[in-house]
């Protein structure tokens, strides 16, 4: 049947633990519920005991009427019967409501933590796994462990039950009590035998349950996509292949459990028909009285229903362990961005040195390639270079987004591996092509900048940029709600607020990742004058295919192939007649109406077949790595 759950494959993190390990690592989670957990477990005895003690009664009330008196000895019996029975649904009633609570209050906690751990991932981590798969650790998976938590809460008052009716059942009559003990024996190794594949199988579910959320979730966000290119049929066929694999590893669970199930019933079967044969030879014979047999049937029957609700729950216990198994291996994942120390960073000067870095999103496949660059306190510096050329890898090693596999990135002197990575990130304030925007208000995802800060500081950032003339344009002002990523916005308005958001932040080193490639010229222009403020006495780092950006840089970085190759100013890198000048025929030089004859390259002028073409590439905007999700990320 493997070959039914192809495509079905574990994460790279996943990782196997044992039933104790499990326990260990839920333990800690139960801290300051000692009381609860106490009075729960002696809730648990009391039921148990209240319930076990109902057939003993049972038996002396059958004992008793068949030689009454006429003392009142029944009807005294059977009020205990009914006391007792009281006392049972009680304290029942009590774990339970108690049991919630706790329970509640430890899923609360676990999946705080394996939220936690999703967001301290490095992006690479993010390249590799999807989103949705993600969303169903930290939801699906921690709902099934807490009913995990909570089924064995209350299977231990019938597991407390079983030890006293063994007890009990011995007290009777040891004969019988130790064939009822060697039926059990064999329920208990079936069920323990049928433990791993049952894991097994449980995980294959998960794993295809969490592929589909990430399936769906992928493809609503990319539907206005799917609807242009009439991909709504493709998208329904990838769907029917992720949700076979899901409906064909819930096949496969069920059919394990609907054969294990009718098989530990029959056990019990046999067991009961067992003692009845033996049983029923020795009450003729005179060795057992009635009362004690009715006794041993009552206790039997009480003995085979906690094992046989054990074994029906026994899909949910193992759905829960193997969620438990995919929480704790995505909260003992190690982020591949490791920091060596934390030493703190209470503001930066801003100057930042690449030395011979060499950096790739796969060990085998380097973009970056002995990188070596400094960059001056207060230096606004534009790389450029045609797409892939690693502009964008570049600025995101300066955010300790990714970890680099060779030399070092540092800044004000310091190896970024030594320093506090959340003070570190915040001393940077980054703008890209698509920045996201979160639900709430445009004042909400403006005060995301610094946290804590007021109205007035906020109102203050949002006039910063264009004189506050765009808020204008928002119904609400700064109070406009905001659609998750900022759906309702137009492109040009979400950078404008990502970049009122920067001023809030008022960090020392600001980086603009595209930021005005795919908006239109007026709101360029308010963007460009917000950012001419903003860069004044800031270290800045722009990634730009714009000409009036590039222009305006005090150093223009050439990168190709994951190399620096030129560096210098616009007009002496014209004059050099090199790499950049190639790009600016290319790209940069028709981008506005008048061009400056000064720009021309020496000895360089165009053929017109170089200007057609030259015209064609200035609709290029940015590279293909993606942007929007490192701007969440660093926010």
């Amino acid at each position: 049947m493997a070959h039914l759950l192809d495509g079905i494959d574990p994460d790279g993190y996943d990782r196997a633990y044992g039933d104790r390990e499990l326990t260990r690592r839920i333990v800690p989670y139960f801290r300051g519920w000692g009381r609860v957990v106490a009075f729960v477990t002696a809730a648990v005895i009391v039921a148990a005991v209240a319930g076990s003690a109902a057939p003993v009664l049972v038996a002396r009330t059958v004992d008793s009427a068949a030689g009454d008196d006429g003392t009142g000895t029944v009807a005294l019996l059977v009020a205990v019967i009914v006391l007792t029975g009281s006392v049972a649904w009680l304290f029942t009633f009590l774990q339970q409501r108690l049991t919630g609570t706790l329970v509640g209050d430890v899923v609360l906690k676990l999946r705080e933590h394996a939220f936690h751990a999703a967001t301290r991932q490095d992006m690479a981590f993010y390249d590799s796994h999807p989103t949705g798969a993600l969303v169903s650790r930290v939801t699906n998976d921690t709902q099934s462990f807490a009913t995990l938590i909570t089924m064995v809460l209350g299977l231990l008052g019938q597991v407390l039950m079983i030890l006293l009716l063994m007890v009990a059942l011995f007290v009777i009559n040891v004969p019988l009590g130790l064939l009822t003990a060697a039926v059990a024996g064999v329920i208990v190794a079936v069920s323990l035998g049928f433990r791993r594949v049952a894991r097994s199988a449980s995980q294959q579910q998960q794993r295809a349950l969490a592929e589909v959320h990430g399936y769906v979730q992928e493809t609503l966000r990319g539907i206005a996509v799917a609807r242009n290119y009439r991909g709504e049929e493709a998208a329904a066929a990838g769907l029917r292949e992720v949700n076979g694999r899901w409906f064909r590893a819930s096949v496969r669970l069920n059919r394990l459990f609907s054969g294990v199930f009718p098989l530990l019933i029959s056990l019990t079967g046999l067991g009961t028909v067992a003692v009845v044969l033996v049983g029923g030879h020795a009450v003729e014979a005179g060795g057992v009285s009635a009362g004690e047999w009715v006794l041993f049937l009552e206790a039997l029957a009480l003995f085979w229903s906690p094992l046989t609700s054990i074994a029906s729950f026994w899909n949910q216990l193992q759905q829960g362990l193997a969620a438990g198994e995919r929480i704790f291996a995505l909260i003992d994942r190690d982020p591949a961005v490791r920091q060596l120390q934390q030493l703190p960073v209470p503001r930066l000067r801003g100057d930042l040195e690449l030395r011979d870095v060499t950096f790739g999103y796969s060990a085998d496949r380097p973009v970056l390639k002995e990188v070596s660059l400094k960059i001056a306190a207060g230096e606004t510096v534009a790389l450029v270079g045609h797409t892939g050329a690693g502009k964008s890898s570049v600025v995101r090693l300066l955010m300790r987004a990714y970890e680099f596999q060779g030399g070092r990135v540092l800044a004000d002197g310091q190896d970024v591996r030594t320093l506090d990575l959340a003070q570190y990130r915040r001393c940077l304030g980054v703008v890209t092509q698509t920045p996201f925007l979160f639900s709430g208000t445009v004042a909400d995802n403006i005060g995301l900048g610094r946290p804590g800060a007021d109205r007035a500081e906020i109102e203050a950032a949002a006039h910063a940029v264009a004189g506050g003339d765009w808020l204008e344009q928002l119904p609400a002002g700064l109070d406009t709600p905001t659609d998750e990523g900022g759906r309702n916005l137009s492109t040009g308005q979400r950078q404008i607020i990502a970049l009122a958001r920067v001023f809030l932040q008022n960090a020392s080193v600001l980086i603009l990742d595209e930021a005005t490639a795919s908006i239109d010229p007026l709101t360029e222009a308010q963007i460009q004058e917000g950012l001419d403020v903003l860069a004044a006495d800031r270290t800045t780092i722009v990634v730009a295919h714009r000409l009036p950006t590039v222009r305006k840089a005090d150093r223009i970085v050439v990168v190709d192939d994951g190399r620096v190759i030129e560096q210098g100013d616009h007009t002496t890198l014209l004059r050099r007649n090199g790499a950049y000048s190639r790009l600016y025929d290319r790209y940069f030089r028709y981008q506005q109406p008048d061009v400056d004859p000064a720009d021309t390259p020496v000895g360089g002028n165009l053929d017109p077949a170089e200007a057609k073409e030259s015209r064609a590439g200035t609709t290029r905007t940015a590279d293909d790595e993606e942007t929007g999700a490192v701007d969440a990320y660093h926010h």
